[in-house]
């Protein structure tokens, strides 16, 4: 399902899967995440807006990694090339803000590797789920 030049069944199954990924990852690492973001646990609540919230935000980002794939140009769009891309994008944006972020907002190294792991396995599948796909 191509339009506009962009498949947009590709973004919405990578947008699914970073949820997904989300989903599991924060599931397995919730409790040393709290800790590093100095979260009480009972206090911490979780609501309808937070998540979808997460999941528009995931849509925009999997646009993006969309556009960005798909100014390889044509015969260029690969899954090994949307993973490549997906890398580049965590490391020039993602994980040096997070970095920066963390650092004048007090926070401990741990904080940014587990948020720096998560945000890097979304992008990577995206990545793949779109160079796979075609944009």
């Amino acid at each position: 399902m191509v339009f506009a030049g962009m498949n947009y069944l590709a973004v919405l199954i990578a947008a699914i899967a970073a949820f997904v990924i989300g989903a599991i990852y924060y599931g397995v690492l919730g409790k040393p995440w709290m800790k590093a973001a100095r979260i009480d646990p009972a206090a911490a609540q979780m609501s309808p807006v937070l998540f979808a919230i997460s999941f528009v935000s995931e849509l925009v980002m999997a646009t993006m990694v969309a556009g960005v794939v798909g100014h390889l140009g044509p015969g260029e769009v690969t899954l090994v090339n949307g993973v490549v891309s997906a890398f580049f994008l965590w490391l020039g944006f993602v994980a040096t803000t997070l970095i920066v972020n963390h650092r004048y907002q007090g926070f401990g190294w741990d904080l940014s590797l587990i948020d720096g792991g998560h945000w890097l396995l979304v992008l990577l599948a995206m990545g793949a789920i779109i160079g796979a796909m075609g944009v």
